[in-house]
């Protein structure tokens, strides 16, 4: 499985087989069978829940590429750029792009500090089970293990469009009510060289999809 199928099917996957029973909308009380692994990683919260009935990746790069474009349009007079959403990319691309959306993701489920030992296996036992494949399962273990480092996840953006989806991504899954996690988010902005006007747009984003 590529990083961009696996990405996918964690955003989207269905629990038990159900219709319009999202991973993101399962009962993480129930074990990883029902997708507990997946609530410990994304959170069980409105966002994200709202985010699975919208397709997944593509909505978070639709969200991101809606805010960077009206940002851009402020900017001068600027030309918004044409969308490089994961499915306008070739397969090579479009793995690399998903790999640091997920990255982000995972730091952002690290960053209230409660991710401890159990849950790290409860997840990987988790992916496991849905066969994220060799090369994934190593690099989620790794990325797991790894101290919370905002300069190091920034490092994975490859341009503005990239940095923008992440951060978008990290606040879909943080609670910015929590002043660990939203020190965190400010963090990441700054490594990401996220201009404040565009990180305001990106969090207003996530706020009108969530209601």
């Amino acid at each position: 499985m590529s990083f961009q199928g696996f990405l996918n099917h964690l955003l989207t996957s269905q629990a038990g087989g159900k219709p319009g029973s999202s991973l993101l909308n399962a009962d993480f009380g129930k074990g990883a069978a029902a997708g507990g692994a997946l609530g410990l990683l994304l959170g069980k919260n409105r966002k994200t829940r709202k985010l699975a009935s919208y397709g997944g990746l593509a909505a978070i790069g639709m969200m991101a590429y809606r805010a960077y474009g009206d940002y851009q349009k402020q900017q001068a007079g600027a030309t918004a750029p044409a969308p490089q959403t994961v499915d306008r990319l070739p397969p090579p691309q479009a793995d690399l792009h998903s790999q640091a959306i997920l990255k982000a993701l995972v730091a952002a489920a690290k960053a209230d500090g409660h991710l401890d030992a159990r849950e790290r296996e409860v997840i990987e036992a988790e992916f496991r089970r849905i066969d994220a494949g060799a090369d994934i399962q190593p690099w989620l273990h790794a990325e797991l293990e790894k101290p919370l480092d905002p300069a190091e996840i920034a490092r994975a953006a490859t341009s503005p469009e990239v940095a923008s989806e992440m951060y978008l991504a990290s606040v879909l899954v943080a609670d910015e009510t929590s002043f660990m996690e939203r020190s965190y988010l400010d963090e990441l902005a700054r490594q990401l060289q996220l201009a404040p006007e565009l990180k305001d747009r990106l969090e207003q984003e996530v706020r009108t999809a969530a209601r």
